[in-house]
């Protein structure tokens, strides 16, 4: 199912996001803190996953985005990015029975291709297995990028149209069905854990009219009592969507 742009379809504003997406940051910088190596931030990071995964289930929220390996963190060093490969196989291979017995649907978005098989094979496995669940759909972004995003929707565009024979109009509604999350509404928040305060290339054209969050707080330590702080701060706001508060 796709959905039109918040700039032709303004949505029903609810005291709880219907879609929230986290840039989950810090991790790194929460293990240092503490005179650890940076892989004990991202083992930690996955216990607030969990606990983020089910205060949101908790509240109502509908669907949640976490973005956890962009397009950039190959750049990382090399050990690094092994040890997140394996926690992500570890947390493959761990939740998904927890999420399916909690109603929870799990999506992953990105450029897969560049995983491994097993990671592959595990993910179409979750996918499959949590496909009927609707009690939340829990999105991951791994591999993924705005940037991309934009590019291999229009790329499936043209190649739809191609096939079609002849020129079709595009507008806003054709082009957001070939997004990676096109079976999902526009995020209405956005939280920023670890104190930097950018998107960093994370849902570009999603993020259009949605409401940003930053918080100083490192991921590991995002809890309760941190997300209730961020809803608090978006039922505060007048969301406009372009048009005056009157």
């Amino acid at each position: 199912m796709s959905h039109t742009s918040s700039t032709l379809h303004v949505p029903d504003v609810a005291a709880v996001p219907r879609h929230i997406a986290i840039i989950m940051d810090g991790n790194g910088r929460w293990a240092t803190q503490r005179k650890l190596p940076r892989v004990a931030g991202h083992t930690k990071g996955i216990e607030a996953v969990r606990a983020v995964v089910k205060a949101c289930a908790r509240r109502g929220v509908e669907y949640l985005t976490l973005f956890a390996f962009s397009s950039e963190n190959w750049r990382r060093p090399s050990d690094e990015v092994s040890f997140l490969m394996r926690l992500f196989v570890s947390a493959l291979e761990r939740e998904t029975a927890r999420l399916h017995k909690n109603g929870i649907r799990l999506r992953v978005v990105g450029d897969l291709s560049m995983f491994d098989a097993r990671i592959q094979a595990l993910v179409r496995r979750g996918e499959a297995q949590t496909a009927g669940n609707t009690r939340m759909t829990l999105t991951i972004a791994a591999n993924y990028g705005g940037r991309w995003d934009i590019l291999q929707a229009a790329r499936q565009l043209v190649a739809q149209t191609m096939a079609d024979g002849h020129p079709a109009p595009v507008d806003e509604s054709s082009f957001a069905q070939h997004l990676a999350m096109a079976f999902a509404p526009e995020p209405d928040l956005l939280i920023r854990t670890g104190g930097e305060q950018r998107v960093s290339n994370f849902l570009l054209w999603q993020l259009a009219y949605t409401e940003l969050y930053f918080t100083d707080t490192f991921w590991p330590d995002f809890d309760d009592a941190a997300l209730d702080a961020a809803l608090a701060s978006y039922r505060a706001r007048e969301r406009r969507f372009g048009r005056t508060g009157a």
